[in-house]
This record gives structure tokens, sequence and C-alpha cells, in this order.
């Protein structure tokens, strides 16, 4: 009577410890897998807590934050290749890094284990060969590039409650504060602060609704080609950036963020998440990605709708203090092979507002209502 398919999803379950065993070096500098031990009910990570007792810390700030990846891993044609299914699944499984890692590094948390939950209908439609040779390649070189141990998860097969070929991805990560680092909150942005934009390497997780329905609309689809000559699917699926081990840096060198925004959800509105009545002016832009100036294009959408919806080639807003701060911020994301800009300054005002001078355009706070 048993209707589990624990044939397929057993093979997936030892394929999945197995990438597992090859992150557990990536953060050593904070702890170890007892016995490199794993497959167990629950398993076992001891945090190493000598630096934070030589450095005399009488508070350990964690994190426990879940998240879920969306629809993004729903935007590719039908007819994608072996060879390009394995390369869209490894680019999905950086993304699913992005969407939980970017997040915990915006309050200046290293991400230390990642854990995923991965529930289907029908197993066997939706851990194939290519998908498990790039998903799995994609968690473990997106595990390496953050310093993080992926802790293996669950693969329930959920009938009648998952729709059929399809697959949910989410999970959650333990993040700590690397000892001597305070966590960035935001409580210190003020007017006077200086913005840096750095770069995203495309629409990383977010604005795939519109991504999806624009495809029905274009002449070939998914495979529509850019001027560059990559195809639609592969634009939008680009590889995220994964921003822990530059805002790491940041820390490091004794550089504090009065804040640090992820640009997802909500696009640029993102930037004045902050409770605080200031008004945000960006002077200078960082190169509009050609995916969305493709994207503008065959949606008729204006550039203020763009930037309300897709975070328009900026990834990630850092806020400095200072001037000198902000172009030491500059030169780091740099190094890191990534392009960023001083982007403006943060003033005063009575309400909300984010205003982008080289667009002509502002963003008011009358319909964003989240606030930190």
């Amino acid at each position: 009577m048993d209707q589990v398919n624990y044939s397929t999803l057993d093979t997936a379950k030892n394929a999945f410890i197995a990438a597992s065993r090859k992150t557990l070096g990536f953060a050593k500098q904070y702890g170890f897998v007892p016995g490199n031990r794993l497959g167990a009910s629950a398993n076992v990570f001891s945090l190493d807590l000598k630096p934070f007792l030589k450095k005399k810390q009488n508070q350990l700030s964690i994190t426990l934050l879940p998240e879920g990846l969306g629809t993004a891993d729903d935007a590719r044609p039908d007819d994608l290749s072996e060879k390009e299914l394995v390369e869209f699944w490894t680019n999905i499984g950086i993304k699913t890094l992005s969407v939980t890692t970017n997040d915990a590094a915006a309050s200046g948390m290293q991400t230390v284990l990642l854990s995923l939950y991965l529930p289907s209908a029908d197993p066997e439609q939706v851990f194939t060969p290519a998908f498990m040779k790039g998903f799995l390649k994609g968690i473990v070189d997106g595990c390496k590039q953050v310093g993080c141990v992926y802790f293996s998860g669950e693969t329930p097969q959920l009938k009648n409650k998952i729709v059929q070929g399809k697959l949910d991805i989410a999970g959650a990560l333990f993040g700590l504060m690397a000892p001597g680092m305070e966590p960035t909150d935001g409580s210190k942005l003020a007017a006077g602060n200086f913005m840096v934009l750095v770069e995203s390497n495309g629409p990383n997780e977010n604005g795939f609704t519109a991504l999806r329905e624009l495809s029905t609309k274009l002449p070939k689809g998914y495979r529509s080609k850019l001027p560059s000559g990559q195809q639609y699917w592969q634009a939008i699926n680009n590889r995220s950036h994964l921003y822990t081990p530059v805002i790491q840096s940041i820390l490091k060198a004794g550089i504090q963020p009065t804040n640090i925004e992820p640009i997802t959800g909500h696009g640029w509105q993102k930037i004045m998440r902050s409770a605080k009545p200031l008004r945000y002016v960006v002077e200078q832009m960082l190169p509009v990605p050609e995916v969305f100036q493709f994207v503008q294009e065959h949606s008729g959408a204006t550039a203020k709708e763009m930037i309300r919806i897709f975070n328009y080639g900026t990834g990630l807003v850092i806020f400095t203090q200072s001037e000198s701060d902000a172009k030491q911020v500059v030169q780091m994301v740099q190094k890191a092979k990534m392009k960023a800009v001083i982007a403006g300054r943060v003033e005063a005002a009575k309400e909300r507002q984010v205003v982008v001078q080289p667009l002509g355009c502002t963003l008011k706070s009358k319909h964003f209502l989240l606030r930190q």
C-alpha cells in the first residue's frame, strides 16, 4: 500500500548527502562535523568558540533564515537539451544560495550551514540526471564561494499537494557574526550617508512572473535571442552574484556600513526600506545590463516601472558614513571582480523617497509598505 517512490527518493537523498560531504571543509574556520558523519536523523555541527572567547565576546549574534526560490526554476523552454538542462540547473543551484545567503549577508552575517527542503509529487520526474548533476554542482560551487556547509535536508514526496512535474525549492540557513563584528541593522543610517551600488548579473531571483509572461509574447519565446546572441532563457537565468565574501571583506577591513540592502522583490523601492523619513538621491547608476534593456524594449515598460519590479543592474546597496569609506567599498567590490559606483547621498525628508536623477523619476513610499 506504500505509494511513496522510495527508490527515486533514496537515490536522490544519497546524492544530496554525497554533495554535502564535499562542502564540509568550506566553513572549517567556524567549526566542524564530528567524525564527518552525515545522513543521521539530525546532523551535528560543532561550533568552534575559541575565536570568540579570544576576542572576549560576551554575545554571539546568530541568524536562522528561511527562504524559497519561488518560480525562478520554471522560466525555461520545454526543449532544452541535456547539456542546456545541466547549465540551467547549475545556475538554479547558485540562485538557491543567492536567495538565502545574500539576505543574511545584508546583516553582516556569515552563513555557516545551509539546509534545503525539496518536496515534489513525483520525484522520478524532477530528480532527473540533468537536475542532480547541475543543481548539486551549483549548490557545492555556491557553498565553496560563500564559505558554508550544505547540511543536506529533506526531499518528501507529497502527492496531491505539489503540482506534478514541479519542484518547490526552499530551505533555511544558520549564520553568525564573525568575532569582533557588529550586525548591520540600519540603526545608524542617517542623512549625509553615501550610497554604493553593487552590480547584479541579471534578474537574480526576482521578477520572474513578469519575465515568464513576456516569454509568451516574444516571437521565439524563451529561445528569442538578445543582441549579444544569448538566448532569453539564459539571460534571465544568469548566475546570481553571491555577496557574502565581499561583505565579510568590507567588515574585516574595519568598515562598518550603516545599512546594507539587497535589491530583490520590489526593485529599487528596497533602497528606502528603512522606516526613517529619508530621501535617497541617486546621481549615478551602474550600466543597465542587456537583459533589462531587452525586457524594457519588448514589454514597453517605462524606466520607473522597471526599477519598481527589477533590480535593473543593481543587486546590492551599501550605505556608509563617509565618502572615504564609500571609495574603499568600491575598491573592494572591484577587487572581487564586480562593478560598483558611489551613486549618491542620503538626505533628510518628510517621507521616504528614492530620487533617480539619471532616469528622471522618483519612487515614493505611498505604495511601498515594507519597513525596517
